[in-house]
């Protein structure tokens, strides 16, 4: 990431730093998803800015951005950290998800046949993955999957607040996949989607979508009473 110059006006400079927070929010995200961040783990203000190859200003900006999401904890003269679900937290991020995942899916208009294709092909894209036993990959392509989907309805805002809780309950989702029955389940599910989009059945797809929701919610229970067993980590009183 460049950092915005000192001699650009004002307003260029106000919209390069609006442009490198949300480049590290996203950054953020990824860290996050992709368990490179564990919950709980501080988030250190200037070794992220050094990795990020950005100033201190866009790192503070998108951190406050991401406490706003839910999705990093901030505690005053500790810092940042990676949101630690709680079993309430979970409860109500499924409770939420089953509440409006049906409204999008209800929305759906009859796909075309590049926006099918598209979906096949990251479900293949999922069944390699599985394959190959690459669990990241598969929960990063499940993800792909599943939006390419719900991003096809009108509720382009309700959309967006379902990426946020999901987002939120990525890094707990690795325990269902260790187990190969599951990853054979996930494929199976998958595949029985794009047969109901392809024949426009949201009823069926809707039905689908809560079998497939509701094993992923049982797994991340189980993964959520595992970590909190763990030991935390003791905050460094730093930012």
């Amino acid at each position: 990431m460049s950092r915005p110059s000192a001699d650009s006006p004002p307003a260029d400079r106000g919209r390069d730093s609006e442009r490198a927070a949300a480049r590290v929010v996203e950054e953020i995200e990824r860290l996050i998803v992709t368990g490179e961040l564990l919950p709980g783990q501080p988030i250190r203000q200037v070794l992220m800015a050094e990795r990020l190859g950005v100033s201190r200003l866009p790192i503070r900006e998108a951190l406050r951005q991401l406490a706003a999401a839910g999705l990093v904890d901030h505690e005053h003269n500790v810092g940042y950290t990676v949101a630690r679900l709680q079993q309430s937290d979970f409860d109500q991020i499924y409770l939420m998800r089953a509440a409006l995942e049906p409204e999008i899916i209800a929305t759906l208009p009859r796909f075309t046949d590049e926006a099918l294709t598209e979906v096949r092909r990251l479900g293949d894209l999922v069944v390699d993955a599985a394959e190959r036993g690459d669990l990241l990959a598969m929960r990063l392509h499940n993800h792909a999957f599943h939006f390419a989907i719900f991003e096809q309805s009108p509720l382009n805002l309700v959309v967006t607040e379902i990426r946020r809780l999901w987002t939120l309950a990525m890094p707990y989702h690795a325990a269902y996949l260790y187990d190969p029955a599951a990853r054979a389940r996930v494929v199976a599910e998958h595949d029985q989607m794009i047969e109901a989009l392809g024949r426009h059945d949201n009823d069926r797809l809707d039905e689908l979508m809560n079998l497939h929701r509701q094993g992923g919610e049982t797994s991340t229970g189980i993964m959520l009473r595992a970590t909190h067993t763990t030991v935390r980590r003791p905050p460094d009183r730093q930012e």
